[in-house]
């Protein structure tokens, strides 16, 4: 466990880049090396100095955990080998008979550990049908201890309020854990709203570079924070110092790479609002989506996610095929324009029946706008599009 510096005394701008405490205290190295060690040796019989094996601490994981903890301005952060591997842990605070509340369109890993692994030792969940606090009032039975959320959520990009969720929330005793990977605490900060626990895939836009795999957590209660960190320490699936490492460096930039994928994903998300081709646009930056006025509320934008459906005359096979600048692959959030199918992909997990219930169609296309030249990723769109045509 980390505990974030305290202070505060600088913009997120500058927290992005010098946050964690990230100069070396022995050597005075800017940039953070990594302390690629499995144990350390100690002074004596109980005498170490800070370290004593790198499952339960690294000097290098513990400049990442002080940073996202102070980025999301929470106590204590904690950093794991993927994001899965966060939220895991994060569900495994949970016991036989809780029962977890989940958003109605989550990304399918999530679904999957849920469905396929907790169940088989007692915890139950419950898909939330609506992001109205009604109906989470409603829905919150005796035995729920947490609620799921998160916002935008993957893939159809729907808003949820995380402040009015988690005052529904508290007045029964409930946990509110959000995934903030698609917006990272640049855009949206879910622990000033309420929430209790925020994870990261931090192999998204943290990282930003397509080139690790990691997962965040952050806690704002020490209580929690002491029983997350005996949970990473035994079940040990901690971030390695190289891909810590690179996960500061990537956050080093977040603020100047998420401007550009925001501005990018806005344009795009226009221009296939008035594609006659294009039936149906999900993205709360625009004016005309439904989650518009509740985002503006807590995000500082609309992000840079965004997924559409094609009218019906066209072909998908045909219309991935004829994409040429941007790549069909999973993940999202590296500086390389990245689209994906979820049905067949990032939410094939999920059974087609409760993706068609929450609307994720087999037409649904995800995309995840790099920082290219905005005209060159809205001319491979554009080309493919009329290329799929039937």
């Amino acid at each position: 466990m980390s505990n974030a510096r305290t202070g505060g005394q600088y913009s997120l701008n500058t927290t992005l880049i010098h946050g964690g405490n990230q100069i070396d205290e022995r050597t005075g190295a800017v940039s953070t090396p990594i302390y690629q060690t499995s144990t350390y040796k100690q002074d004596g019989i109980g005498k170490n100095r800070g370290f004593e094996y790198s499952r339960t601490g690294n000097p290098t994981r513990k400049v990442l955990e002080d940073l996202i903890a102070e980025l999301e301005g929470g106590i204590a952060g904690f950093a794991f080998a993927s994001g899965m591997a966060a939220i895991t842990t994060v569900l495994s605070l949970y016991r036989s008979g809780d029962r977890i509340l989940i958003s109605h369109n989550v990304y399918g890993g999530t679904y999957r550990v849920l469905d396929k692994v907790f169940k088989n030792f007692g915890i139950e969940y419950t898909i939330l049908e609506s992001e109205d606090p009604e109906y989470l009032r409603k829905a919150i039975t005796d035995d729920v201890r947490a609620i799921l959320l998160e916002s935008p959520a993957n893939p159809l990009m729907s808003v949820t309020d995380i402040r009015a969720f988690s005052e529904v929330a508290h007045e029964k005793c409930v946990k509110v854990i959000v995934d903030n990977t698609f917006m990272t605490p640049y855009l949206q900060r879910p622990l000033e709203l309420g929430a209790d626990i925020v994870v990261h895939s931090g192999t998204k836009y943290l990282g930003g570079h397509s080139d690790l795999i990691a997962g965040l957590a952050v806690v704002n209660d020490q209580e929690t924070a002491e029983r997350l960190a005996f949970l990473q320490n035994a079940t040990g699936g901690v971030l390695q110092p190289f891909d810590s490492f690179l996960l500061i460096r990537g956050i080093k930039t977040l603020s100047v790479r998420l401007d550009r994928h925001v501005e990018n994903a806005h344009r795009i998300a226009r221009y296939l609002e008035s594609n006659e081709d294009v039936s149906k646009v999900y993205y709360p930056g625009l004016e005309t989506d439904p989650g518009y006025a509740v985002n503006s509320k807590q995000a500082k934008n609309g992000g840079a996610m965004l997924s559409f459906e094609l009218k019906e005359g066209h072909d998908l096979k045909r219309f991935f095929e004829s994409l040429e600048l941007i790549s069909l692959a999973e993940s999202l959030g590296g500086v390389e324009s990245l689209i994906c199918h979820p049905s067949t992909m990032t939410h094939a997990s999920i059974p087609e029946s409760i993706r068609r219930a929450v609307g994720i169609t087999d037409g649904l296309i995800r995309l995840s706008p790099g920082i290219e030249d905005v005209d060159d990723i809205i001319s491979d769109l554009d080309r493919a599009i009329k290329g799929s045509r039937i």
